[in-house]
């Protein structure tokens, strides 16, 4: 009789494995002991949660495995808690029994910190790079945005950087990781700038400077080059360009043993104090005082003004 059990119990272990039926047979024998508990008067009737903004009460009891049979007795609390911090926006949680029925559960949350773009996908990440959600909602549009692989690990850094400089953070549309090694700004006017691999801080408190001294990133150029530790490049729009040739064909012959800059010469260099003394109609006609740091380029591209600008919408070309 005894061996006969044994072969019976034997077979229908076989069958059960076999046939794929263990996880029912798990669920039943779940619900069986959550019975046995919950007539014994152990069974969950209020669960105080907090902490939860983005993740719903719902969202959270369903990731945690409560439901409305749940015995107190059988909840495997350092599960219920793994199974929390598997959702992204679950930075930690805590998860207490309060016998003989309530259960609590604390939850701390992953901030929204910036949107990334990867592959024209946008993202919305975290201060550590998580990805938190895969699509924006309209509620967080606003964050700044980063491009490019990698970006998402690197932003926080930056951003503390840009975060310094409030009224140029605010100018900025998009951070673009160049090589996952250093950085561009796109402007929302269509300017770009680029910042060095090290010394970010000092490249974004000069191009401050600048657009404080002579309104820089609003003048008819497309591109400003803060790569070099000793100098700022500057590209100028083909329409700005066209007229610094054209003043410089107008002016008067200078005298002989003097020099006077090539009509097609595309380049034209200040040093640091004189860029303090050039006139705002000079610089933008990019005449100056020669020998230094302030260097003008023609462009292929024609600059958006600000205005043109502000109506554009959708992803980073």
């Amino acid at each position: 009789m005894t061996a006969t059990s044994i072969l019976i119990a034997s077979s229908l272990a076989y069958g059960i494995v076999k046939g794929g039926h263990l996880p029912s047979v798990a669920g039943v024998l779940k619900d069986a002991r959550d019975w046995v508990a919950n007539a014994a008067g152990l069974r969950i009737v209020s669960v105080a949660l907090t902490g939860n903004a983005h993740v719903s009460r719902e969202e959270v009891l369903a990731i945690a495995g409560v439901t409305g049979t749940t015995s107190l007795v059988f909840l495997e609390v350092e599960r219920a808690r793994e199974r929390l911090k598997s959702n992204p926006w679950i930075a930690d949680a805590t998860v207490l029994k309060l016998y003989p029925r309530e259960l609590q559960i604390s939850i701390k949350e992953r901030e929204a910190f910036a949107l990334w773009q990867k592959e024209g996908v946008v993202s919305v990440i975290a201060d550590d790079g998580t990805v938190l959600e895969p699509y924006v909602a309209p509620r967080l549009i606003r964050l700044p945005l980063v491009v490019g692989i990698g970006a998402e690990t690197k932003a926080k850094e930056l951003l503390s950087l840009l975060n310094r400089h409030p009224a140029m953070r605010d100018f900025v549309r998009a951070s673009v990781l160049v090589g996952e090694r250093r950085w561009n700004l796109r402007l929302k006017n269509g300017i770009e700038v680029r910042l060095p691999e090290s010394g970010v801080a000092a490249a974004l408190e000069r191009l401050v400077a600048l657009d404080g001294e002579k309104n820089l990133i609003t003048r008819d150029v497309v591109i400003v080059d803060l790569r070099l530790p000793d100098r700022a490049t500057v590209r100028l729009s083909d329409a700005s360009a066209q007229a610094r040739i054209d003043a410089i064909k107008e002016k008067p012959k200078k005298k002989a043993g003097l020099s006077s800059p090539s009509p097609t010469e595309p380049w034209l260099a200040l040093v640091p104090h004189d860029i303090a003394q050039v006139g705002q109609a000079r610089l933008a006609l990019g005449e100056g005082r020669g020998g230094g740091s302030f260097v003008l380029q023609r462009s292929s591209t024609n600059l958006r003004t600000p205005a043109a600008n502000s109506s554009r919408q959708g992803g980073l070309a």
